[in-house]
């Protein structure tokens, strides 16, 4: 027993440890950027910055852990039910073509899963915690209540798996998945930055950080641009806001959220009772 216990401390000392190398990789890309290309001047160490790094590395250890361990009876369930020649639409094409269709597919359910939780005054009492920030940077992308991210990225890993591009037989499709996630996860940082950056007519065809900062307006124009990779959606469904100049005046949300971590993890549920 205690070998198992020393054995599981050591497997959770290496995830902290890889966790904050690449916090320490992103920083050393993302805080020079928005040094010399800011689009609004704030400090590194700005206001939530402690408890925005907390949620990087629940996020990033617990919080993974909790969506696997939730999307693997729901995996169980779909290739039950559904049809094999459903599961099978995924499972023979080439690689190229299994990614593309796993970020389509995928964005389509995030994308929804997102504006849901704008929608819902359920879904909105956690999601708020993310657009509580008043000062957005790279790191903003990390702070998340852990049942917001769970049930966003459910709603496209349930599509991904349904189509037979997340089957856990095929290790193909499990790479696409992965990649998916890891190429998702990694643009979030870059949206989120505060660089004055504007990318002509790739704005049209992937999320960049103008595209990004208007989704967290406090105005009038809020509630748009819920994609977090492909603006195409915004287009199709009516929510895209991305004018050619101008930046948004103020961000946060009118919702009051506590200061502190713990505050903000708890608060949801509080609002239940």
């Amino acid at each position: 027993m205690s070998a198992g216990y020393n054995a599981h401390l050591v497997s959770l000392a290496m995830d902290v440890a890889r966790t904050a190398a690449w916090l320490f990789i992103l920083a050393i890309i993302l805080v020079p950027c928005e040094r010399l290309f800011a689009q609004r001047p704030q400090a590194v160490f700005r206001r939530q910055f402690a408890a925005d790094i907390g949620y990087y590395f629940i996020n990033s250890i617990a919080t993974v852990a909790l969506l696997a361990a939730l999307m693997a009876p729901v995996a169980v369930a779909i290739y039950s039910v559904l049809p094999a020649r459903v599961l099978a639409f995924g499972a023979h094409l080439p690689m190229w073509q299994r990614m593309v269709a796993t970020l389509v597919v995928g964005e389509f359910g995030f994308y929804w899963g997102h504006r849901w939780s704008h929608q819902w005054p359920m879904l909105w009492r956690f999601h708020v915690i993310h657009h509580s920030a008043e000062q957005v940077d790279w790191l903003t992308s990390t702070r998340a209540h852990p049942v917001d991210i769970v049930v966003t990225r459910l709603c496209g890993l349930t599509l991904i798996h349904g189509l037979g591009l997340g089957h856990v037989e095929t290790g193909a499709s499990s790479i696409a998945v992965l990649l998916l996630m890891v190429f998702t996860i990694f643009w979030g940082f870059f949206i989120h930055a505060n660089v004055r950056w504007r990318l002509g007519w790739l704005e049209s065809v992937i999320a960049t950080p103008a595209f990004h900062r208007w989704h967290h307006t406090n105005d009038e124009n809020r509630d748009h641009n819920y994609a977090s990779t492909l603006p195409v959606y915004d287009r199709l469904f009516g929510t895209l806001y991305l004018p050619t100049t101008g930046v948004p005046p103020l961000f946060g949300a009118d919702t009051p959220v506590p200061d502190s971590l713990i505050g903000q993890l708890a608060a949801p549920f509080d609002r239940f009772r």
